[in-house]
């Protein structure tokens, strides 16, 4: 799940519509947060955003795959490989990242609802 400094660096310049992030390197990959939202993730070089019922069929329809942690198992997350014309349009990239943020803004809320 290597994630390489100069992907990683054109990631965080893509993703600057979308205002403040941070980046924390995690199990060979890296998590991307806002305000504290774990919202994306990056692994192999690959950009994935999280998802739910608002957000899956923009990826579905394009073919996208979920992530995989286990590449020998059939385990998914609700993390989805983004697009390369998306990633490549910093202004579309924003979009997606928003739609991202608020699935894991409400997963936060049910969390928070819980306890």
């Amino acid at each position: 799940m290597a994630v390489s400094e100069s992907f990683l660096q054109y990631v965080i310049d893509q993703l600057q519509d979308v205002g403040q992030i941070s980046t924390r390197r995690m199990f060979g990959g890296v998590g991307i947060y806002s305000g504290g939202l774990f919202f994306a993730l990056i692994a192999d070089n690959t950009l994935y955003f999280k998802v739910d019922s608002t957000n899956i069929e923009d990826f579905e329809k394009l073919g996208m795959e979920p992530f995989k942690p286990y590449k020998d198992r059939e385990q998914t997350m609700n993390y989805y490989e983004v697009p390369a014309d998306v990633l490549e349009d910093c202004h579309e990239l924003a979009v997606w990242a928003h739609k991202a943020i608020a699935v894991a803004a409400n997963v936060k809320g049910r969390e928070d609802s819980r306890n």
